[in-house]
């Protein structure tokens, strides 16, 4: 079962959007799989001391979202298709490409300086 204790809520988004995003990076990274089971809402609300309904917003969320299954009367589950893991994967992807486009920009690197040293810094990570 996923552990929702690890997420660190921000005041600057959407609570809802904050649970919504910690799924697909959990997904993204491997620690959450298809079928695996989720916290109840009540249970989800309690582990982050958030409003019941805010975690009811979650799964609404996550379920329209493709995310999440919940069957009647059972438990809810992830429950994804290749297709949206493969958009989870490119959403992530793009996020921390982003970020260190940002940064490289920020620092006055070219894009030839950049390449370099990613060059260098992969070949150092294949040694290690």
């Amino acid at each position: 079962m996923l552990d929702f204790t690890q997420l660190d809520l921000n005041t600057v988004e959407p609570v809802y959007t904050q649970i919504n995003e910690f799924v697909k990076r959990q997904i993204f990274l491997g620690k959450a799989k298809k079928g695996d089971p989720l916290p109840s809402r009540r249970e989800l609300a309690t582990q982050l001391k958030i409003n019941p309904n805010t975690a009811q917003r979650a799964f609404r969320a996550m379920e329209e979202a493709g995310l999440v299954l919940t069957p009647k009367n059972t438990v809810s589950i992830l429950y994804f298709d290749d297709d949206l893991l493969l958009d989870i994967q490119r959403e992530m992807t793009a996020d921390i490409v982003a970020e260190f486009v940002r940064r490289v920009k920020e620092n006055n690197l070219s894009l030839d300086e950049v390449m370099i040293l990613l060059q260098q810094e992969w070949e150092k990570g294949a040694e290690e």
